[in-house]
């Protein structure tokens, strides 16, 4: 069971993320075992936060923070090791996005975003992701 991606009418500074006026990648076929996949399919629920044509933010199931959002492109790869010259700009919009989630919560005083690379940094959904996690301190080195 498919939904359509639209940009949030109520999201005027949506268009601040725009690159320019190309059209939107076409999402593959998403990965049946992935389940950032079945969620942008609309098959497993979650609290969106935000969305655009390329990308899907949503709360974090297990939050570390006030705020934790998982911002995840729609179209599917594993993560940044796998990606290629082609995801820069997705993967930049996934930060963009994080930006943007930022202003509206009013943490830009300190926030964090994080891309979680393989099994031993943590990474568990191997459908590429930023963290954004704010809303208290956070000490250094994380982790």
């Amino acid at each position: 069971m498919s939904r359509g991606f639209s940009r949030w009418a109520d999201n005027p500074a949506a268009a601040m993320l725009s690159f320019s006026q190309t059209t939107p990648e076409r999402i593959p076929m998403p990965d049946p075992n992935c389940l950032f996949c079945r969620i942008l399919a609309g098959e497993i629920p979650a609290k969106k936060i935000y969305e655009d044509d390329h990308v899907f933010a949503f709360e974090d199931i297990n939050p570390q923070a006030p705020t934790h959002v998982l911002i995840i492109p729609k179209k599917h790869f594993a993560g940044l090791k796998e990606a290629q010259a082609e995801h820069a700009e997705i993967i930049g919009r996934c930060h963009l996005a994080a930006a943007q989630i930022a202003r509206q919560r009013n943490i830009e005083h300190g926030y964090r975003t994080v891309l979680n690379v393989g099994p031993g940094a943590g990474q568990s959904v191997f459908h590429l992701h930023v963290h954004l996690i704010g809303g208290r301190p956070l000490s250094w080195p994380p982790g």
